[in-house]
Parts: C-alpha cells; sequence; structure tokens
C-alpha cells in the first residue's frame, strides 16, 4: 500500500507549477486536488524594473526570491552578460535551478529566506553595498528592511505580482460546500499563496474547516501561515518540492 492512500491532497500552486508536486503526491497513492491560489501576472509596472536592469552596474549583488522572477529577468533584461558582474543570491532550490538554466552563475544560495539566514551569508559584506532585491509585489517588507539596517543599500523591486484565478472561487465553494470528499492536507509553497488561499476562503464565503492540515515548504510560509491563525502541521525540513512531498506523508502521520 502506498504511503498516501485514500488521503485527499490540495495543492495551491500556480497552475503552470503544479505539476511535479502533484505527480510526486499521486505516485504515493493520495489523490490530489489542484486548486490554484495564485496566478502570476506582470507587475502594475515594468518600469522600475526595467531602470534597474538598465543600470546594473550601480550594484553588487543581485537576491532572486523565485524561478518566477528569473523567468521575468530573462526577458526584461538587454543579455545575460549583464549580470556577470553581480553577485547573485538565490533563494530556494528552484530559483537556483532557474538561473544556472539560464546561465547565470550562483555566488550564494541562504539556506533559508528569513533575515537571519541573509545576515549570517552575507555578514560584513553589507556594509556599503548597493543591493537589488527582485521579487513579487506583495513580499514582506522585513528582509530589505533588515538589510538596510546592517549598512547595505537596497532596492526592493517587483517583477512580478500574484492574483486569484477567478475560477478557482467557484472550485472552493464547490469542494467545501459538498458533504464529505474533504481533504486532508493543504499544501502551500510561498506566502502569496497562504495569502491568497485566505483570500480565496473569503471571497468564496467559506470558512477555513477546522480538521484541515496545513503543510508549509518553508519558514517564512510558516509565518505566514501563523499570521493567520493557522499553525502549520509540518514544514518541510528541505525547502523544495521532495522536501514538501515528505512533509505530506509525514503530517498525515503515513510511512514513506
Amino acid at each position: 500500500m502506498n504511503s498516501l492512500e485514500g488521503k485527499i491532497i490540495l495543492v495551491t500552486r500556480a497552475k503552470h507549477q503544479a505539476g511535479k508536486l502533484s505527480s510526486e503526491l499521486k505516485a504515493l497513492g493520495a489523490e490530489v486536488l489542484e486548486i490554484p491560489a495564485i496566478e502570476i501576472v506582470p507587475p502594475d509596472s515594468y518600469t522600475p524594473l526595467d531602470e534597474a536592469l538598465e543600470n546594473l552596474h550601480r550594484y553588487q549583488w543581485l537576491i532572486v526570491t523565485s524561478a518566477n522572477t528569473v523567468s521575468v529577468l530573462r526577458e526584461r533584461a538587454q543579455s545575460i552578460e549583464a549580470f556577470e558582474h553581480l553577485r547573485i543570491a538565490a533563494i530556494g532550490n528552484a530559483t537556483a535551478q532557474a538561473l544556472s538554466d539560464a546561465g547565470i552563475h550562483i555566488a550564494l544560495m541562504p539556506k533559508e529566506y528569513v533575515a537571519e539566514s541573509l545576515l549570517a551569508e552575507l555578514g560584513s559584506q553589507l556594509r556599503n553595498q548597493k543591493i537589488l532585491i527582485a521579487r513579487s509585489a506583495i513580499a514582506r517588507d522585513i528582509i530589505p528592511e533588515t538589510l538596510r539596517q546592517h549598512g547595505a543599500e537596497v532596492d526592493a523591486i517587483d517583477a512580478y505580482q500574484t492574483i486569484i484565478p477567478k475560477d478557482s472561487v467557484e472550485k472552493i465553494q464547490n469542494l467545501f460546500r459538498q458533504k464529505g470528499h474533504q481533504p486532508d492536507a493543504v499544501t502551500f509553497t510561498s506566502s502569496s499563496s497562504v495569502t491568497n488561499f485566505i483570500a480565496l476562503l473569503k471571497e468564496a464565503k467559506q470558512e477555513r474547516p477546522a480538521a484541515l492540515k496545513a503543510i508549509s515548504i518553508g519558514p517564512t510560509t510558516s509565518q505566514t501561515l501563523r499570521g493567520h491563525n493557522w499553525e502549520p502541521t509540518v514544514e518541510a525540513t528541505e525547502h523544495n518540492i521532495p522536501g514538501l512531498v515528505q512533509a505530506v506523508v509525514c503530517a498525515l502521520c503515513a510511512v514513506p
């Protein structure tokens, strides 16, 4: 018997990103329900990002927060060579892989995208350094603010934003209003997926089922869950898709 046989898992990743997570959960016997909480769309304006990319010579560091950001940088930058002088910090394995696939060299990959981890890795290198952070429009400001407090000059610029997919509201309504066949757990791969899922429930006029387990990919996502008074049942030890799958197994008391 597969370790997740008979379990129902709700996957909230963007539609174009859900495949790997869903397939790994299905391989363990789970029934997977894909209801995206986020859709990736352009920021309100590309002007700030384009201006930063045209003036990359002013920066010593570039912090890239997601694979989505890498895609935007590849599209908007004049050339990959424009990044060669920068020291680049990749947040997460997926981001690092996307940068590598793009031919962009990585100088640093912090263990976690939290202020403490970045400070521990960067240390005294921060003072008087000009840092560009390319990120989602709804990303929290604690990271750039912390870096500024330690002597860095930071520009945090939106590369994309996330919205709630229109058809997901009806899907959530149909899912939680039916009797039985409810998900055992829901997976979250980012803070934006948490924030948008909570908003999705509100828009669908649905209460969060008390028994629904939240599985978090990492500490920042867990912090966002706690901000919504939802304690994650398990946080992935490795902050990637295989780690998240193992966290689901752990949360549902199954043996891998």
